[in-house]
């Protein structure tokens, strides 16, 4: 049996290869790419099953599909949370959670041996639209809560003026003009909250849309934001984040 794996975290794709190998099988590929594996594929046999991660670094997996009428079957690797594999699970789409696991490995491709199930019975658009409508549908926090002492006090995030991170710590600022400490860093922070309505305009600043009071041209074809209540440090939108910046305002 050929078989490939198209995943583009180099130690994830060769830790795969080394436990699809430990079960006897070969690995006659790797790829890492939308493009690299458009070109593969279009220059060679297709193999008779693929392990297919679904976000790539130059986009989703699905426009390999897309761009070339595969022969293969696939099994779609994933690191995205509970419910997209609830939607897949539902679907009977199958799957393996990175990181992969030795039985759950073992079982697919038992499974896969069996059926012997062709890339022609997936419909690979309902699952394109399967996966970007479970995306939309993830569920953003709506309350914080922050230890003050011995006491425990929930901010709600429609309350949030915005965040930032100062001398390695993180805090809250609300809409009170009140600042507070927080256990997330704001990578974390920027995953918990709604991206509609909130933007990421720097290394350490996070800002909520509905709290701008005013914007202006900076230095170096920057932005300076002023914010409704927060004064304690400047907000500048990053050179690089200004064209996102100015996207996210108009939608």
């Amino acid at each position: 049996m050929k078989i490939i794996i198209i995943e583009d975290e180099k130690p994830a794709a060769r830790l795969l290869k080394r436990r699809v190998e430990k079960l006897g099988y070969e690995i006659t590929e790797m790829l890492h790419s939308v493009e690299e594996s458009v070109s593969w594929l279009e220059s060679n046999p297709h193999p008779d099953l693929i392990f297919m991660d679904i976000q790539l670094s130059d986009g989703l997996s699905f426009e390999i599909v897309d761009q070339v009428e595969l022969s293969s079957a696939i099994i779609f690797t994933t690191a995205y949370d509970e419910y997209v594999l609830k939607a897949f699970k539902l679907n009977s789409i199958d799957y393996l959670l990175k990181p992969v696991d030795e039985e759950e490995l073992k079982f697919a491709l038992s499974k896969f041996e069996k059926q012997q199930q062709s890339a022609s019975t997936l419909d690979i658009l309902e699952i394109k639209k399967l996966f970007t409508t479970t995306q939309t549908e993830k569920k953003y926090k709506e309350r914080f809560s922050i230890k003050i002492g011995t006491s425990i006090k929930i901010v709600e995030t429609e309350n949030v003026e915005c965040f930032f991170s100062e001398n390695k710590a993180s805090f809250i600022h609300t809409k009170e003009n009140k600042n507070y400490l927080v256990d997330f860093s704001l990578d974390k922070l920027e995953e918990q909250v709604d991206p509609k309505k909130f933007f990421r305009i720097n290394r350490s600043q996070i800002i909520r849309i509905d709290s701008i009071k005013e914007i202006t041209v900076y230095s170096n074809s920057r932005l300076k934001i002023r914010l409704s209540t927060f004064d304690d440090l400047e907000m500048i939108v990053s050179r690089e984040k200004v064209a996102d910046f100015k996207n996210w305002l108009e939608h």
